[in-house]
């Protein structure tokens, strides 16, 4: 692969570059799915490709500091219903990018984060109507909604890094509070990302050179991690549940309109 290194990028766009992987660390510790963003900055950067293993890395260091800050809160029987399925998105996510071109890939990922905000909005409402709950992981309708959603995390995460959204969409759908919804998210990205490695490497999307850029953006993840903790104390949930949604439109906006 053909990567950028740190010499090959003006001042300016290694600028953009950390400002976005700040925002990968307040994303992974106060409102998950506005890496989205980030995933848009790195595509407007370097080569659309090029940029998922370049970006790898970076996410796999918040998703540690997201693990450290959160680990007390994690659900694990939504993560282990949902690993399965994920596996599966992971293997067609792979076979995807081996055919599919930068324009499908960037469609075909803001097509279904748009989906996903559409769907979650409108349970969500459905179920403040009839004054119930969202469906526990535990019933039958739970468990083949956590499939759906963790084939689709699987298939976005694999292809864009852009699985943060799916999952948020489904976290919040099944009714997370803000610490249960941030620890077992971090936990199943750290999980999921670190088990990409081997597959992006073998599709040639991580090398020495992306590898050297990482080292060179990993530190702005650290002061916007803090800066999520800080936040996310301060925010309450239904404002908390309207940016993790507003972040995933805008995203999804993002990839269909480049």
């Amino acid at each position: 692969m053909n990567t950028m290194t740190l010499w090959h990028i003006t001042g300016w766009e290694f600028a953009a570059l950390a400002v976005a992987a700040l925002l990968v660390g307040f994303s992974k510790t106060a409102v998950s799915g506005a890496n989205t963003v980030s995933l848009a900055v790195f595509a407007a950067v370097l080569p659309a490709r090029a940029s998922t293993g370049i970006l790898l890395p970076v996410l796999i260091f918040g998703d540690v500091l997201a693990v450290l800050v959160y680990r007390r809160h994690a659900h694990w029987p939504t993560l282990g219903r949902l690993f399965p399925a994920v596996g599966v998105g992971v293997v067609a996510g792979t076979l995807f990018l081996l055919w599919a071109d930068d324009g499908i890939v960037r469609t075909s990922i803001g097509a279904i984060l748009l989906l996903m905000a559409g769907v979650t909005v409108w349970r969500r409402r459905a179920a403040e109507r009839a004054a119930a709950q969202p469906d526990a992981v535990t019933t039958r309708a739970g468990r083949w909604k956590a499939r759906s959603y963790g084939a689709l995390g699987g298939f976005t995460t694999m292809v864009a890094n852009a699985g943060g959204p799916v999952m948020a969409m489904y976290l919040l759908s099944a009714g997370f509070r803000k610490l249960g919804f941030l620890g077992t998210s971090a936990f199943f990205f750290l999980i999921v990302n670190v088990a990409k490695v081997p597959f992006s490497a073998g599709l040639g999307l991580i090398d020495g050179n992306s590898l050297l850029l990482d080292a060179a953006l990993v530190g702005f993840v650290v002061p916007g991690a803090f800066l999520g903790k800080w936040a996310v104390n301060r925010i309450n949930q239904r404002l908390f549940e309207q940016l993790v949604i507003a972040a995933t439109v805008v995203g999804g906006l993002q990839l269909l309109l480049r």
